[in-house]
């Protein structure tokens, strides 16, 4: 299904019909547009630009910058159609260059930053090292595992978790109208951070109460949140360890990208504290991008890829992956919901 929502690439437009060395190499310069967009989005001038046109000297001005290299940057990504290049060096924003205002509704200023970042960059500099040895990139280039690099880091914890926010708030709306939230009683999102989900199903499902499980530490805003979207009353807070138990009583849980982080063998060990969990009744939901056989462009192939580089046994699975996998687990797939956005919704229950 086509995707309605806005993903960050990692370089220009797949490939077209034309000359094939024109576009291999229009690929492979895919970096240098990641950095452009990058560079742009983090000096903020789609921000700068939200009130109309603007002479290059005035940008420059306002973002500290040098003004004709400002200008060169901007002209090569008016070339490709972020931003708008108008007589007298001067720009205004185009279509994609409005996804780059922090306010925008569907912005991604957040993840154009995020792949341009230098922890996360340096780690896709050595992607060689993921292929060549199936280990992940970003621990042979920081010595420390994704999450836990994170952990110390508050800057670019701050940079990821924003783009995670940002990507949630696109897809979210996409998910509550895909599945009937109804008819559910205890609704228990497993990982669920601040709770942005859980707070959305509990808005269009009055009769539910959530549980929000997580790491304590993925917690510290969540109760602020979720008294701001006014659902506090109906939610607990519950810290802990996935690995090592689930809160249990729920008619439905909720694993929103949580298993591609982890090998099979990991991901077993969630299932089955989920399942440990689950009653007779309870059904699972698992909201993660599915990966298409053909050979057509899809998010969820490049961020196989992000989860090579990122993290040992993380990947993006196809629809064949999961059915044995949760065959394992003792699960079965009810159903699969394709929804208008890069994840699918796959309705689990207790093997009979």
């Amino acid at each position: 299904m086509e995707s309605n929502t806005p993903t960050v690439q990692t370089g220009p437009p797949g490939p077209q019909a034309g000359n094939p060395s024109e576009t291999i190499m229009r690929l492979a310069m895919g970096s240098m547009v990641t950095q452009a967009i990058h560079v742009a989005a983090k000096l903020g001038i789609a921000d700068l630009l939200k009130d109309g046109p603007k002479k290059v000297g005035d940008l420059a001005r306002e973002s500290k910058t040098h003004e004709q290299t400002l200008y060169r940057l901007l002209r090569a990504l008016s070339g490709l159609g972020v931003f708008h290049e108008l007589p007298g060096k001067r720009f205004e924003q185009s279509p994609m260059s409005e996804l780059l205002r922090s306010d925008h509704p569907r912005s991604i200023r957040f993840g154009a930053m995020l792949v341009g970042s230098g922890f996360h960059w340096n780690a896709w500099g050595n992607l060689l090292h993921a292929v060549e040895t199936g280990k992940s990139s970003f621990e042979f280039v920081h010595g420390k595992k994704f999450f836990d690099y994170l952990s110390g880091h508050s800057e670019d914890y701050e940079l990821f978790n924003g783009w995670m926010t940002q990507a949630s708030g696109m897809q979210i709306p996409e998910i509550i109208k895909g599945y009937d939230f109804s008819a559910c009683g205890k609704i228990v999102d497993v990982g669920g951070g601040n709770g942005h989900l859980l707070s959305a199903i509990l808005k269009v499902s009055p009769k539910s109460r959530g549980v929000l499980f997580d790491l304590p530490e993925a917690l510290t805003k969540a109760r602020a949140f979720l008294q701001s979207e006014g659902v506090a009353e109906r939610c607990d807070i519950v810290g802990g360890n996935f690995f090592e138990s689930v809160p249990d009583g729920g008619g439905l849980y909720i694993l929103k990208y949580v298993l591609h982080d982890f090998s099979d063998k990991l991901s077993l060990d969630i299932l089955g504290n989920c399942i440990k969990a689950m009653g007779a009744g309870s059904r699972l939901l698992i909201i993660e991008s599915l990966v298409p056989d053909a050979n057509v462009a899809h998010p969820s192939k490049m961020m196989d890829l992000n989860m090579a580089v990122l993290n040992d046994g993380g990947l993006e699975r196809t629809e064949a992956e999961f059915r044995n996998l949760l065959e394992r687990a003792g699960l079965r797939i009810s159903k699969i919901v394709r929804i208008a956005a890069p994840v699918s919704i796959i309705e689990v229950e207790l093997a009979k």
